[in-house]
């Protein structure tokens, strides 16, 4: 038995996800190296004081870590933020507050926001974050930043600037050249924390001009892009008015569509769009709390689904509780369809496997059992104060998962086999230091806004 990158999770409940769900009672799962080793009953340690860290989850449930696949780590400096004016519709809320909010944030700002929502995620059981980033008089090294904030709690993160006309022809070409930067400096030197995608905003703050070059550009990388799509009408009437077209076939005719691209939102998209979606392969993030909060629209995940559609499930930085999104998925899907049955499952499948399918589009050099809980998989797992009162088996998890354990708290996080929380206590990041220093930075950007 290995030493000290070695961890034992003893007597827990192992539901392993993935495409075959198992739910192993009492069960073992050894980590070394950073990867999962082993998962079976009474496996041995040998003598005790041999360096191997030994983690009880008796009458707890261990899972894989959770999946974000769509979030903004700058929106949590906008916590409590009362200076907006009232908004009566989707762009009023981003110019009366996203918009004025992004062009006033520094690197320190990127970095700190960035710090505390990955703090978040990993109280929430949250492993792996995909984000979209935008910071218009900061953008060059917001990345690396942001990718230092990562890797210092310790969590993954797929990273990307979003490109953008609204704020000039040099703003858009400095957030191009920052995509590309670190594209590239993370092909020089991979790592298995971070990723990189190519950030648009949205269709309609983007001109013909500007998806043609971004399409060129990234055509050696194939990175893929992140764009919120269809999120409100005003896109869709902006692109009709403008371009004769609808956003998906917009996108589509400048090639930004493709294996590796995540579609945001897609509220409003009729069927000749799903039908481009699903022919290119791209894949679709539900964000429905956001959706609601802002008023727009439901997704219809159901049609999707239908059509082959790759859906995952973001928060767009309203939470970094994935279970709770999940729940709010499940709800506004069978309040929009009339049907107290509908949605549940289909809900499910959003964060329990195509978050992973998603992910896996960004680490493909991890391995193919990645984001499960299997041998050889990286050991992104978390422990789950959960001990239910009645049966939980592979025919029921979903009921326990969103009616028990979304209610629960998470005890334990172990990203890439490294211990970020045990006993809801963070591991090596100071916590209070952190959050004194980010009241301050957001105190500062709160009188620049």
């Amino acid at each position: 038995m290995k030493g000290s990158n070695s961890i034992l999770i003893k007597n827990g409940t192992v539901a392993t996800l993935g495409e075959k769900n198992q739910i192993l009672e009492d069960f073992d799962l050894l980590i070394e190296n950073g990867e999962i080793k082993k998962i079976a009953k009474k496996i041995s340690v040998g003598e005790p004081g041999c360096g191997v860290k030994v983690i009880s989850a008796r009458n707890k449930l261990v899972l894989p870590g959770f999946i974000n696949a769509h979030t903004h780590y700058y929106s949590s400096f906008a916590c409590g933020f009362n200076k907006a004016a009232s908004s009566a519709n989707f762009l009023e809320v981003l110019e009366n507050l996203w918009w004025r909010l992004d062009k006033e944030l520094l690197l320190e700002d990127c970095y700190y926001s960035a710090l505390v929502a990955n703090i978040d995620a990993i109280k929430k059981g949250t492993t792996t974050l995909i984000d979209h980033h935008a910071s218009p008089n900061a953008i060059t090294g917001s990345l690396k930043k942001i990718s230092e904030a990562v890797l210092f709690a310790g969590v993954r993160a797929s990273l990307c600037y979003e490109v953008s006309d609204r704020d000039g022809k040099k703003i858009k070409d400095t957030g191009i050249e920052e995509n590309l930067n670190f594209i590239k400096a993370l092909q020089a030197r991979p790592n298995p924390m971070l990723s990189a995608i190519f950030g648009l905003h949205a269709s309609f703050t983007l001109s013909d001009e500007t998806l043609s070059m971004v399409a060129k550009k990234n055509e050696a990388d194939k990175v893929g892009f992140h764009i919120h799509c269809a999120e409100d009408m005003a896109d869709q009437k902006n692109c009709v008015d403008k371009h004769k077209k609808r956003v998906v076939e917009r996108l589509a005719s400048h090639g930004i569509l493709g294996s590796k691209t995540i579609l945001a939102h897609g509220v409003f998209l009729e069927e000749e769009e799903l039908d481009l979606i699903a022919k290119s392969q791209s894949a679709v993030v539900h964000n429905p709390q956001s959706n609601m909060n802002n008023a727009v629209g439901v997704a219809n995940i159901l049609k999707m689904r239908e059509r082959g559609i790759l859906v995952g499930l973001g928060t767009d930085a309203m939470t970094t509780n994935m279970l709770e999104e999940l729940r709010s998925a499940i709800w506004v899907q069978r309040l929009q369809q009339k049907n107290p049955s509908s949605a549940f499952s289909e809900c499910c499948d959003l964060l329990v496997k195509n978050n992973r399918k998603i992910a896996q589009r960004y680490w493909p050099a991890l391995s193919s059992n990645s984001f499960e809980l299997k041998k050889g998989a990286p050991a992104d797992v978390i422990i789950v104060d959960y001990n239910p009162a009645t049966l939980l088996n592979a025919d029921n998890f979903y009921g326990h998962l969103v009616f028990g354990a979304a209610q629960a708290t998470v005890d334990t996080t172990i990203v890439s086999g490294k211990i970020l929380m045990q006993d809801k206590k963070l591991s090596g990041l100071d916590e209070e230091q952190i959050k004194e220093e980010a009241r301050r930075v957001s105190s500062l950007l709160w009188e620049r806004v």
